[in-house]
């Protein structure tokens, strides 16, 4: 069964309506709500109003009862593994065991410049993606943890108190072939993309399967899910998306109700276990509703 979440842009708001878009997400019946990680707007570098993605994990953590909390996705380079399984773990505590860690080898070079945090190559980010994941996965193991890797190290390290959950599932984003996708078949129980066609995102899955296939993983245990736009107009496009418009507009979910259902379907025979609307400022909460209708969820 299709799972059908939000992800919301903790961007250019105030916490009251972004809190407040949670709460009303979560009484329309979504499953699933996540936030995603920038220091900047996720634009073009010349907006700095974002708020930080741990604090809002876990503050979506405390507003909501039912849904899976996601993070879509940590960018590797911001924060130290054990500072991401360390608050994982408090945010799983404060949700009751619905949190869920997203993580990505990231790619807003104007965030990092503005901090002056290091931004290496493409494979050195990959590298520490690979080593943080393993390293993640060995703390939240609730096992004693000792590594030595290139950017990582840690000595009988544990993670106490863990999560709640038996395994609290780690999500990998990217859409790279040689790498991103080896590292999500290696460690990745749910994998993202975002606004891709469903033509585009029937072929990362059908690399990712392969991927799987190389290490005899079954790629059954992984969750693949797509964050696509929602727009019924073009006017609701231009006012979410500005100049980003067209990079988006083949994933845009939009026009009748029959035409929405018809495209989320294509998503799903092209392998998309979970289909999450993207919410970005200001938050369209008619069309969650409207979409939410469509495909028959159940408001509380």
């Amino acid at each position: 069964m299709t799972i059908f979440g939000i992800h919301t842009g903790p961007q250019d708001t105030s916490m009251a309506d972004l809190r407040g878009a949670w709460r009303r997400v979560e009484d329309l019946g979504y499953e699933w709500i996540s936030i995603w990680d920038h220091f900047y707007a996720a634009t073009d570098g010349s907006d700095p109003d974002c708020f930080e993605g741990i604090a809002c994990h876990a503050a979506l953590a405390c507003d909501t009862s039912r849904v899976r909390c996601g993070s879509l996705v940590y960018s590797v380079g911001y924060r130290h593994p054990a500072v991401l399984a360390k608050a994982i773990c408090a945010i799983d505590h404060l949700s009751n065991g619905r949190a869920e860690l997203g993580l990505g080898a990231g790619w807003a070079k104007f965030e990092y410049d503005a901090y002056g945090i290091p931004f290496p190559s493409a494979k050195v980010r990959l590298d520490q993606l690979e080593e943080a994941a393993h390293c993640i996965k060995g703390l939240l193991s609730g096992e004693p943890l000792t590594f030595e890797g290139t950017y990582f190290q840690f000595r009988d390290a544990r993670c106490v108190r863990g999560p709640v959950q038996d395994k609290l599932p780690l999500w990998i984003g990217g859409a790279g072939e040689q790498r991103t996708l080896r590292i999500a078949a290696k460690y990745a129980d749910g994998w993202n993309l975002a606004y891709l066609s469903p033509e585009a995102f029937a072929h990362k899955r059908d690399v990712l399967v392969q991927r799987c296939e190389e290490i005899g993983r079954d790629p059954g245990e992984i969750r693949c899910s797509v964050n696509l736009a929602v727009a019924y107009s073009e006017e609701s496009l231009q006012r979410q998306y500005g100049g980003l418009a067209n990079h988006v507009r083949a994933s845009v979910l939009g026009g009748s109700d029959d035409e929405v259902l018809a495209k989320v379907d294509q998503y799903v025979q092209a392998g998309a276990d979970q289909v999450n609307l993207v919410l970005r400022p200001p938050f369209d909460l008619e069309a969650a509703q409207r979409f939410a209708e469509t495909v028959g969820l159940t408001a509380s």
